[in-house]
């Protein structure tokens, strides 16, 4: 059996609801919680936060794509935020928490700007989608208290995850 793995690198919004609904996918091998896309080497969460770094808050997905595709992660990416809304999810506002598919091949741009434009075909927001579709070029781990923070303050932070 072949246990090739691939990544996929996206922002939706807030990184500790994210992390909360693609860790839970069969085929999903593990979510880690980063910022990506930035100019700051090693950003901290008060840097990122400020919205001076260039950064968004982000998980890196490794799959199995025999067991889910890259196709679908992405369709669950669409259906599990705002992708219209420019620098912003809900209560969140700046950069960090922009909407954005950080590609890691041709193959991911191509599925990724077809997914897009599949998506405002069908209609399914109103408004345009303003996700941005960029090569991946690096991420930071975010701090540990970050990790399954869904988990740890689930009435807290279940005003947050939409």
């Amino acid at each position: 059996m072949n246990n090739k793995t691939e990544m996929a690198t996206l922002a939706n919004g807030c990184f500790w609801c994210s992390e909360a609904i693609f860790k839970r996918l069969r085929g999903v091998k593990s979510v880690l919680l980063d910022y990506a896309g930035g100019l700051v080497k090693n950003p901290s969460y008060d840097q990122v936060c400020d919205g001076k770094t260039g950064h968004a808050e982000s998980i890196q997905i490794e799959f199995d794509p025999k067991v889910i595709t890259f196709e679908k992660i992405l369709d669950i990416f669409w259906h599990t935020h705002n992708p219209t809304t420019l620098n912003r999810q809900g209560n969140d506002i700046g950069t960090q928490y922009r909407s954005a598919v950080f590609y890691h091949d041709q193959k991911q741009k191509e599925l990724a700007e077809k997914s897009k434009k599949d998506l405002e075909k069908e209609g399914a927001y109103r408004d345009s989608v303003v996700t941005e579709i960029t090569p991946f070029k690096n991420f930071y781990p975010a701090e540990d208290y970050h990790k399954n923070y869904y988990e740890k303050h689930e009435g807290p932070v279940l005003q947050f995850c939409h």
